[in-house]
């Protein structure tokens, strides 16, 4: 497996580093620090309330951290965000979508608003529906469709502009079984050239798309390495989630 902690290299696509928030006397997040490196798979766990969607947000550039720092194929979220973003794709989790639209107008309009020129744009429209199963959906009012639909109309806007880098927050939330397996084949697909961070509570999810288990607790990482050195099974992966997490009752 490629190296995680390569930080400096021209392979690292994402970044954390020393990433901290802080509400008041609340601690979101504190010195959250690790690589992922260019076509790499991992894992983003934790129980409820441990800083992931925060940690996420800040990788993002939709949050500003109270310290530290945060990078998308080298470029500073903070200072260079316009180029960090053009190599992001980022799937919040219940993403805001413009319900009067239908999953072709949105996509078209977010494409153009990120400069695609007419012949790419095309190109990939034609691609998120197919890869993302919209087909069907593809005319239809979002404010129609159901909560699985809207989640592939998200992982579609978050695809549109073929990123080098994937931040998916809780992919498969809302789908059916079969939606399910088709977002694990995609995603295994997409991380043969792709970067991936993927922020999951299902365990099974992890053990059949990822190679590496970043585990946050109280904000703080408590276990960053392959998914092998975490557990063998679904069953020894859950319990030692438990083991790793427990002071979070």
């Amino acid at each position: 497996m490629t190296d995680s902690t390569n930080s400096g290299s021209s392979d690292v696509m994402i970044e954390a580093d020393g990433l901290s928030k802080y509400y008041g006397s609340f601690v979101a997040t504190e010195d959250v620090t690790f690589t992922v490196p260019r076509g790499q798979v991992a894992a983003f766990l934790g129980p409820n309330g441990a800083g992931k969607s925060t940690t996420m947000k800040m990788l993002t550039g939709y949050l500003a951290p109270s310290s530290g720092s945060a990078r998308i194929a080298g470029h500073d979220m903070q200072t260079d965000r316009l180029a960090a973003a053009s190599r992001l794709g980022y799937l919040p989790e219940n993403g805001p979508l413009y319900a009067e639209m239908t999953p072709h107008s949105l996509l078209k309009y977010l494409g153009e608003a990120r400069g695609m020129s007419r012949d790419k744009l095309g190109q990939r429209l034609e691609y998120v529906r197919g890869a993302c199963s919209l087909s069907t959906v593809w005319s239809k009012t979002i404010s129609k469709l159901s909560k699985g639909y809207r989640q592939r109309v998200g992982m579609a806007q978050a695809l549109l502009h073929d990123p080098d880098v994937l931040i998916l927050d809780e992919p498969t939330s809302g789908l059916d079984p079969n939606q399910v397996h088709g977002v694990r084949d995609l995603i295994t697909s997409l991380g043969q050239t792709k970067t991936i961070l993927l922020s999951t509570h299902i365990l099974r999810e992890v053990k059949a798309v990822c190679s590496r288990v970043i585990l946050v607790d109280q904000g703080r990482v408590v276990f960053d390495g392959p998914i092998g050195e975490m557990a063998g099974s679904e069953e020894e992966m859950e319990n030692r989630f438990r083991e790793l997490t427990a002071t979070a009752g």
